[in-house]
């Protein structure tokens, strides 16, 4: 466009920045290997960050590199999604030719939604669009155009991008494998404030090891002095430099605007003021044309720029050649349009116009596109249009701009882009006159929802944009804001007139109820049952009843799920609405499982999983994977649901469902710990207490928990159990929160010697019947509270009340199944312990156990009762058994250490110890009788039993005949062989062991 007129800085020497400019380089050199590699650079405004990329871009070019640069615009805000993406691969689609487009057969149609050349876009499925295939396909493009030759992508200004780039942006950077690609992002760090949604994402990204973050720093004084020589081409003197050093602070681009000027320039000392000095300084003309630049976006194209700047030709390439000369514009990399050489020089212009002014402009804007085709990229008109109708205070023309523009995001799979643009809708509606309204666009496609009563296509109505919207905020994870509109909905529906709309609104709202502060979507989904009653079979009936069975599959067990289950599956075939139907099989398959029917019920899980795959139903995926990974682990198919949740992780990571990722993480946390692999599920864990929703962090909190009792840190475990009362109340977590809950609760209590609070917990959490799918956890609760029972035998504070509390432990016993065989192991587990609580245990017994628990890998478990049986051998006393109690402590020594079991650990040593066992060298042939283990002269076992029977130094003294001095030295003698800290232990430790004789 200005022939004879080169973009370049005012400095025409890279200054600093020389360890930066290496690390890129670096870089480049390894993907030349074939070693994907990934930076983020970040740094103030006016810090380098693009002239540090110009460099790197230009060296990389002249070593044979290829290069292409998207700028996010601050447009991207109002619904212009994959901005930058877009630029990028039309900067590819002009540089490989038919090469990009041979790499692209056979996708032509999706990745057409980024670059249009390739053809036309396909139609999406409605809600049950694959959106990460193009996220996929396009990763697979880039490594095809960087298997050769070195591929450097560039996006900049990040600070400023869409959701929906960002989502694309992380899928690359995870995803790409083996290519020469280079990807570079930068951001400007001082607008990252706390609640910017850029936040969270560098977050995530800092917790990849093959992204690099690269921070500039302010200039020192030296290299200040250098960028003003280079400016001006003479050293700069020293009161000049010390006076624009102390300016500028270092940040390159101020020193540059204050070196321009000239010494003795007179500048304002505010910025903006700073920065308009140059732009004033410049002809009327060249003003003007910078104002309309600079209302006009990030970047202008030059058709555009002509048809609304209204000035001859070759005026408005005057006017462009002065703005270019004075460094203020630079052209586009497309060379087409123009752009400010720095976002702070755009800023400033634009926020001197008056407003009147800006609308005026946009106005102009936004006539040029509808009066001339072509004048922008065909997939970025509907949004740009929608962004100037707007700004220009038109809500006639804005209103259909913003509908159309909100279709186009949905169409691109760019649904919080199309949340946005929808909320935008919704403020300018009231202000549009009817005939407007008349003409709008039709409803889009929305999952369920009846759009067209009477089966004609009509406008969409504000009623129909709330229902789009609700659903936009539910697939771009957004669950507020999606209840928001649902409620807005309903406020505006007459329910008698429109009784389907108002259940679909009901049901969407039951959808989104469940979770702490919202209850359960009980009252929500009863008042959809009401309004469908006695109309005819639909969508929307099918939907209720499938999420009534979801619902009811989750509370206290009944006769009626597995019917409800099995009609909302049947509705939703007769209505032909698979993705409901789908929906409703997960939950009757669950309940199956959950009833008895495991392998079929299995069976169907992994049925409906490879049908959601196939359709791509990826609303349902999450809830498929999450629902498999459970049913398997809580019926103990560990080693499979260890493979599924990995290979399910796997496809939540592909398909950007980061609320599934959570929950499946904490469900593998779970199977991690079972499997014995305890630093595995520490990672699962904290992976899943980074979720963005409240449960999946929540159950994350409550087993990292006992994940800490298990390992003795009281300290952590009961940090978990405050953590979660004071975020949330029991009576809004899911009944399988509240039985975890009540493991780490008794496990907790009971290791700090707080018996009557383990016994209340456990009352608690067996109150009422257990609902579905808990049966694992409860025999996890089960084996705690027992196990407490067991190991303070003897205690004279806790044998009080411990026959009423080991018979509500028998009668929960009882009522539980043993139809898998780590249900019946557990079963085995429980009784031992319980019997040892009574006196009554026998080395039988816990033989039983252990070899049910060999079978199934479950260490601590095992480990737990090996230890019992050895407990068991030494009370018996048989002369035969000591090298197999040698034998199983060693074993339980060896598991504990590899877990980081301590407790359990601890107990088998002290045992070893106690019996004079050393783990480390075979067992000694000579058999002691059980009290002479520890080395108790006659007297000491005579002093232990009444001690045992909880008798004072006084009290035995006058049994015995002895002083209480002497009665108080056996005590100090029989504690310190035992190795206990108190009577109560040595009390405790002669029943289990059987030191004394029974009472």
């Amino acid at each position: 466009m200005l022939d004879g007129v080169v973009a370049r800085g005012v400095s025409p020497v890279f200054v600093g920045r020389g360890p930066e400019l290496a690390e890129l380089t670096e870089g480049l050199a390894r993907a030349r290997e074939g070693e994907p590699q990934a930076f983020v650079v970040g740094g103030e405004a006016g810090i380098g960050k693009t002239r540090l990329l110009e460099e790197f871009l230009a060296r990389a070019r002249a070593s044979g590199a290829v290069t292409a640069v998207g700028a996010c615009v601050e447009l991207g805000a109002d619904g212009l999604p994959f901005a930058p993406v877009a630029a990028v691969l039309r900067s590819l689609h002009r540089q490989f030719g038919t090469a990009l487009t041979e790499a692209a057969t056979g996708q032509e149609d999706e990745l057409a939604r980024l670059l249009p050349e390739l053809g036309v876009p396909g139609q999406p499925a409605g809600d049950a669009t694959d959106r990460a295939r193009l996220f996929e396909l396009t990763t697979r493009l880039l490594e095809r155009l960087a298997a050769d030759d070195p591929l450097i992508i560039a996006i900049e200004d990040l600070h400023w991008s869409d959701r929906s780039t960002r989502e694309l942006m992380r899928y690359l950077f995870r995803s790409v494998q083996r290519a020469k690609l280079v990807l570079v992002a930068t951001y400007r760090a001082d607008d990252i404030h706390r609640r910017h949604p850029l936040r969270p994402f560098l977050a995530e990204l800092d917790r990849l090891r093959s992204v690099r973050r690269i921070e500039l720093a302010r200039f020192t004084r030296s290299e200040v002095s250098a960028q003003m020589a280079a400016i001006t081409g003479s050293r700069p003197r020293p009161g000049l430099l010390g006076s624009v050093f102390e300016r500028s602070e270092g940040n390159p681009f101020f020193v540059e605007e204050l070196t321009a000027g000239g010494p003795g320039s007179a500048m304002s000392e505010t910025l903006r003021d700073l920065l308009l000095v140059r732009v004033e300084a410049l002809p009327e003309d060249v003003q003007d044309v910078l104002r309309t630049v600079a209302e006009g976006g990030s970047s202008v194209e030059h058709g555009l720029l002509a048809e609304v700047a209204r000035r001859p030709e070759p005026e408005l390439l005057d006017a462009l050649r002065a703005a270019v000369g004075a460094h203020l514009l630079a052209p586009t990399e497309e060379g087409d349009g123009y752009r400010f050489r720095h976002a702070l020089m755009r800023e400033a212009v634009v926020d001197d116009l008056l407003p009147g002014e800006r609308a005026r402009l946009n106005r102009r804007f936004a006539e040029a596109l509808e009066r001339t085709a072509g004048l922008v990229p065909g997939d970025q008109r509907a949004a740009r249009l929608a962004s100037y109708w707007y700004h220009a205070g038109d809500r006639a023309k804005a209103l259909p701009a913003v509908l159309e523009a909100a279709a186009q995001a949905h169409r691109r799979y760019a649904y919080a882009e199309q949340l946005r643009l929808l909320e935008r809708a919704l403020e300018l509606w009231d202000g549009v006159p009817p005939e407007v309204l008349a003409g709008l666009r039709p409803i889009g496609p929305v999952w369920g929802y009846p759009a067209a009563i009477d089966g004609a296509a009509e406008p969409v109505g504000q009623v129909d944009v709330l229902a789009e919207a609700t659903r936009a905020g539910v697939l771009s994870g957004q669950p507020e804001r999606a209840l928001a509109m649902a409620k807005r909905a309903l406020r505006l529906l007459g329910e008698r007139d429109e009784p389907l709309r108002a259940a679909w609104f009901w049901t969407q709202r039951a959808w989104l109820a469940e979770g702490p502060g919202r209850g359960d979507g009980r009252r929500e989904l009863d008042r959809a049952r009401e309004l469908v009653r006695g109309l005819p079979p639909s969508v929307v009936h099918a939907q209720v009843l499938a999420l009534d069975a979801a619902r009811r599959s989750a509370e206290r067990p009944g006769p009626e799920m597995l019917e409800t289950a099995e009609r909302a599956v049947q509705l939703a075939r007769l209505v032909e609405a698979e993705s409901t139907e789908l929906y409703a099989r997960v939950t009757l398959a669950c309940l199956r499982a959950d009833s008895g029917e495991i392998a079929g019920g299995v069976a169907e899980l992994f049925t409906v999983l490879d049908r959601i795959l196939e359709r791509g139903e990826v609303s349902l995926l999450g809830r498929c994977l999450v629902n498999l990974v459970s049913v398997l682990s809580f019926i103990g198919h560990l080693a499979r649901a260890d493979q599924v949740a990995a290979e399910g992780l796997r496809l939540a990571e592909r398909y950007g469902l980061e609320n599934t990722k959570g929950w499946l993480s904490a469900n593998h946390a779970q199977v991690l710990i079972e499997l014995g692999r305890w630093d595995a599920a520490e990672a699962a864990l904290a992976a899943a207490a980074r979720a963005r929703g409240v449960q999946p962090r929540i159950a994350a909190r409550v087993l990292a928990g006992h994940l800490a009792a298990l390992t003795g840190d009281l300290a952590a475990a009961r940090a978990a159990l405050a953590a979660t009362h004071a975020e949330t109340d029991t009576t809004d977590l899911r009944p399988s929160f509240v039985i975890e809950l009540a493991v780490v609760g008794v496990e907790t209590a009971a290791a700090e010697g707080r018996f009557e609070d383990a016994r209340d917990v456990f009352r608690a959490a067996t109150a009422e019947p257990f609902p579905s799918f808990t049966t694992a956890l409860v025999w996890n609760l089960l084996i705690v509270a027992a196990r407490a029972e067991a190991l303070t035998r003897g205690l004279p504070a806790s044998d009080r009340d411990r026959p009423a509390a080991v018979a509500r432990i028998r009668r929960v016993l009882k009522s539980m199944a043993r139809t898998t065989p780590m249900w019946a192991a557990f079963g085995h587990l429980v009784e031992a312990q319980v019997l040892r609580a009574e006196g009554r245990d026998t080395a039988a017994h816990w033989e039983t156990a252990v070899a049910a628990l060999e079978e199934l890998g479950l260490p601590h478990h095992l480990a737990e009762a090996r230890l019992g049986r050895a407990e068991a051998l030494l009370a018996e006393g048989r002369a035969d058994d000591r090298e197999r109690v040698a034998e199983l402590l060693r074993l339980v020594r060896a598991a504990t250490a590899e877990l980081g079991a301590e407790p359990l650990r601890q107990r088998a040593e002290q045992l070893a110890t106690r019996a004079r066992i050393a783990l480390s060298a075979p067992a000694r042939a000579a058999v002691p009788a059980p009290a002479d283990q520890f080395g108790l002269t006659p007297r000491e076992r005579d002093v232990l039993a009444l001690v045992a029977a909880g008798r004072s130094n006084r009290q035995i003294a006058e049994e015995l005949f002895i002083s209480p001095k002497t009665a108080s030295v056996h005590v100090s003698n029989i504690l310190a062989k035992l190795e206990v800290p108190g009577r109560g232990e040595a009390a405790a430790l002669a029943h289990r062991l059987g030191l004394v004789p029974a009472g």
